[in-house]
């Protein structure tokens, strides 16, 4: 009998995947999860797993993995049938009456199978041989090695338009068509599809293999695509398909990450770094489909797309249709990388070290609404800053879940406000409560509120910031237009990133005689440990004292917004008296409080001298 994946799914959505477990293991609550001594082989320290969120089983010890359904097949011993009947009797549902056409369409699946499996023996066959010598030279030329080919199962597709139909004789034309690899045109001859390009599989989460993509070798055939991925088939839909899951998700599980990059090449490119929890969409934008499959491992992916116009296009693209989806605690991140970089080049030119320190710093999908739609365009009239009010709430309107919309829609007024707050005339119109007169606080108090704006800490962040940038000169470029905007309120910074374009090589000893000659104080590097700050310490590692950087610059680029903004609230107070004023007022002032705090804590955290 032939179940229909639908009817499937909502088998195993009906069941608690735990409860059926915990009859015969005694499971123990972990988190989210349950934990237990495997049952599948012997152990004592406990390595197996359940989660009823995603729906799966799985042991980091001898490795069985499984749903509800693998698990009454293995565990207990039943068919599959005999499995799905029990636990449809569990779950109050009525096993299908057997279907001829969809038994004939599994069967015809199954056959599709056998003949994209016969393909890719003969595409890998093909790279191994002679004409197979411009697709290796290709290969050896991105990096790959013997190990990486064959992992992903790498071939070549020859030019000769009918070569794979004499290769697959015993299968007819009809099923080549129909899995993707002939094209079929009205009044003449079937002809292959691939031909000419160095072959890649597109395999399922079992990982059978459902679709091929192709890259072109001859870089004079201009009227050709550079990509070239097999079209939907009964196997095949490249909307709810992410290319390399079936080996990502193991590796997710074991770090908490799902990466996710444009193109396959970008996949294989960091998996052979050793990042292998990294999947790409084929050809398409990010669907809708693929982020509830992403979500299904993990509850926050990181979207890592080219840092050219086209692939921030592409991330915008799947922040919006990740909106109306999302829910408690699952989430998008996004990483961008250099301007003119995709993640092969970035591994090439700075190393697997810079591809972790950008995910780590990657934004949250808030964060990253923000910046887009505040960098689209300018500020300087009230209907461009009403333009970007109106461009915000759009985006929080596309949220479905009540409690999330009403979060964003709070978070990106306040940043709203602070950032473009709009001045405004009124007179004091406190509200008496309880019977009481109303007043206007007091001169002194007032007083104190214009004097809690201070900047406290100004100079010695700055200060902090540009020797740490000596101390890491390579962090310059990484952080220019951040530093470009600082520039604009303090030359020093303008000095640096004009200095580090004339040193060859970006050294601080280079750096430092430049800084000098142009007026800027340059620390001894015996200096350093006296500063309190962790990344000016020398013995701070190198990774977390450059991610404090960051975070050091940042809070240094949104303080003057955070300042000005407090300082107009202030202003406007007292000169309306008005209470919506002074809670304005309060408001900024509370977040500038929280601002100096963090400011604290990052100049503290290792400011202690071992």
């Amino acid at each position: 009998m032939a179940l229909s994946p639908q009817w499937l799914d909502e088998l195993r959505s009906r069941l608690t995947l735990s409860s059926v477990i915990g009859r015969s293991t005694r499971l123990t609550k972990a988190g989210r999860e349950f934990k237990a001594c495997c049952p599948f082989h012997n152990e004592k320290t406990p390595s197996f797993t359940v989660s009823d969120e995603k729906g799966f089983y799985h042991c980091f010890g001898c490795g069985a993995h499984g749903d509800v359904i693998r698990w009454m097949t293995d565990q207990r011993g039943l068919s599959f049938m005999d499995a799905v009947k029990e636990l449809a009797s569990e779950a109050g549902m009525d096993v299908p009456a057997p279907d001829p056409r969809e038994a004939r369409r599994a069967e015809q699946r199954a056959s599709l199978h056998d003949v994209m499996a016969a393909a890719q023996e003969w595409f890998v066959a093909n790279l191994r041989g002679p004409d197979g010598e411009k697709a290796r030279r290709y290969l050896e030329g991105r990096g790959f090695d013997a190990h990486t080919i064959a992992r992903f199962g790498f071939g070549y597709a020859p030019e000769d338009r009918q070569a794979l139909k004499a290769a697959l004789l015993q299968f007819p034309d009809e099923m080549l068509v129909e899995a993707g690899l002939r094209i079929a045109v009205d009044g003449r001859d079937p002809y292959d599809r691939f031909r000419g390009r160095l072959m890649l599989p597109i395999e399922d989460t079992r990982g059978r293999v459902i679709a091929f993509g192709g890259r072109i070798l001859d870089a004079q055939k201009t009227d050709a695509p550079k990509y070239l991925n097999s079209p939907d088939t009964p196997l095949f839909d490249k909307g709810r398909t992410l290319y390399n899951l079936h080996r990502a998700a193991p590796a997710a599980r074991q770090s908490g990450r799902l990466i996710v990059v444009e193109g396959y090449m970008d996949a294989i490119a960091l998996s052979a770094a050793g990042i292998d929890e990294v999947v790409a969409p084929l050809g398409t934008a990010l669907t809708e489909q693929q982020i509830e499959l992403l979500w299904r491992h993990v509850e926050t992916p990181v979207l890592c797309f080219d840092g050219d116009a086209a692939g921030q296009r592409a991330a915008m693209r799947a922040v919006s249709r990740a909106l109306p989806l999302l829910r408690p605690a699952h989430s998008l991140r996004l990483v961008t990388l250099p301007a003119g970089l995709d993640p092969d080049d970035l591994l090439k030119k700075q190393g697997v070290a810079a591809m972790e320190r950008l995910l780590a710093d990657a934004r949250g999908l808030l964060d990253t609404l923000w910046l887009h739609e505040r960098d689209a365009a300018p500020l300087s009239t009230p209907e461009d800053k009403a333009g970007l009010k109106a461009r915000l709430l759009d985006h929080v309107d596309a949220i479905a879940h009540p409690d999330i919309k009403a979060l964003y829609k709070r978070e990106l007024l306040e940043r709203f406000s602070a950032y473009a707050f709009p001045p405004r005339q009124r007179t004091w119109r406190g509200k008496p409560a309880d019977g009481a007169v109303s007043r206007p606080p007091s001169a002194e108090n007032v007083a104190k509120l214009r004097a809690a704006i201070g900047t406290g800490g100004r100079d010695a962040l700055s200060a902090a910031v540009i020797a740490g940038l000596i101390r890491f000169p390579e962090e310059i470029a990484r952080h220019d237009e951040s530093l470009a905007r600082l520039a604009a309120s303090d030359r020093r910074f303008g000095i640096l990133l004009d200095s580090c374009d004339a040193v060859d090589s970006l050294e601080s000893e280079g750096l430092a005689p430049i800084l000098s000659a142009k007026g800027l104080e340059v620390p001894a590097p015996s200096e350093y440990a006296a500063r309190p700050f962790g990344f000016l310490r020398p013995d701070t590692p190198r990774d977390l004292a450059v991610s404090e950087l960051a975070q050091a610059i940042d809070l240094l680029v949104e303080r003057p917004a955070l300042e000005a903004a407090l300082a107009e609230a202030t202003e406007r107070f007292e000169s309306e008296l008005s209470e919506e004023a002074y809670e304005e007022q309060q408001r900024l002032l509370k977040r500038k409080l929280e601002f100096d705090a963090r400011l604290r804590q990052m100049a503290s955290s290792r400011a202690a001298v071992p």
